[in-house]
């Protein structure tokens, strides 16, 4: 079932890719595709960035998802719980506000690395998941709080409509060396959350049987925070604030893939990249001149899927 679950899936990242190249308020025949048509360079500079930052961001973020989820045991976890994303997010707009939009990726990185140490910072040596969460939702309200702050204090308006602008989640213009600065990272946060899946699968049996099993709760979670805040700080860093794709993706998986953790790694990475491909290639057909931003795009899509899930787990409430 996983070998046909991932085909499937690998099938239909391709067919999103293609949608991807062809699609905009500009539609692109396969002429289009010969080095020597003019169009090529659409392709080339254009829609092939944007298709691979929207197949990389995807994917870090449905397996993110699907980590957090696995380690808290929590079905409505998401990567942007524990406030790398809200970090992130307020770095970046730091950097605008200072007018310093040429360094807003590193503005951007360097507040998903802040929120990560004061993650570790708060919750210890302890290892527990319940300061954990808090801890990740303190730090949220902490930064969204500040990112309000610098909104509100914004030197011009144009400083304004470009932060809250930015803040929506986009691909919009993304080039050649916005892939290759989230790339690395994401690969790298992938790579951490990967080697976590057997650590995963023993917590599902309780704390108590996984530290019988040889599994670190403390490593486990430092490997959980780096992980995770490589992949949402990257995503963010390069494209803005895009949510619910680490909720959404791995409930659409996990029928077909089993409930253990680590079956559910892989397809949702892919599952992610699917989804943010075709996403991302829908909002360009949008109506009107401007194209719909994806960040809200995915925040319509995300916003009754989640209350979806809650009135579903409500039923099995005694």
């Amino acid at each position: 079932m996983s070998a046909r679950l991932h085909l499937g899936l690998a099938a239909a990242l391709l067919a999103a890719a293609a949608l991807s190249l062809v699609a905009g308020k500009l539609w692109l025949p396969l002429a289009a595709f010969n080095t020597a048509d003019p169009r090529f360079l659409i392709i080339l500079e254009l829609r092939l960035p944007r298709l691979a930052l929207a197949a990389l961001i995807g994917a870090g973020l449905g397996l993110s998802g699907a980590a957090m989820q696995g380690y808290l045991r929590n079905p409505l976890a998401d990567p942007g719980l524990f406030g790398v994303s809200a970090g992130a997010a307020l770095g970046a707009v730091t950097a605008l506000f200072f007018g310093l939009a040429a360094a807003l990726p590193g503005f951007a990185l360097a507040g998903a690395a802040a929120a990560m140490a004061l993650l570790v910072l708060l919750v210890g040596r302890s290892g527990s998941l319940i300061l954990f969460t808090l801890g990740g939702v303190v730090l949220s309200s902490i930064a969204a709080a500040l990112t309000a702050l610098v909104i509100s204090l914004a030197p011009t308006p144009f400083a304004t409509a470009e932060i809250v602008t930015w803040l929506m989640g986009a691909l919009t213009d993304r080039s050649w060396a916005d892939v290759r600065l989230a790339a690395p990272l994401i690969a790298a946060g992938s790579l951490i959350l990967w080697r976590q899946a057997a650590a995963l699968d023993a917590l599902t049996l309780g704390e108590a049987a996984a530290r019988s099993m040889g599994v670190e709760p403390l490593r486990l979670q430092a490997a959980i925070v780096l992980g995770v805040g490589l992949c949402v700080g990257a995503g963010v860093a390069v494209a803005g604030v895009i949510g619910f794709v680490g909720l959404i993706v791995p409930h659409l998986v996990r029928p077909f893939a089993g409930h253990r953790p680590s079956a559910v790694l892989l397809p949702s990475a892919l599952a992610g990249a699917v989804l943010l491909v075709t996403a991302d290639a829908l909002v360009r057909l949008a109506p009107g001149a401007a194209e719909l931003r994806l960040g809200i795009a995915m925040s319509l899509l995300g916003g009754p899927f989640f209350i979806a899930l809650l009135l579903r787990f409500r039923k099995r409430l005694p």
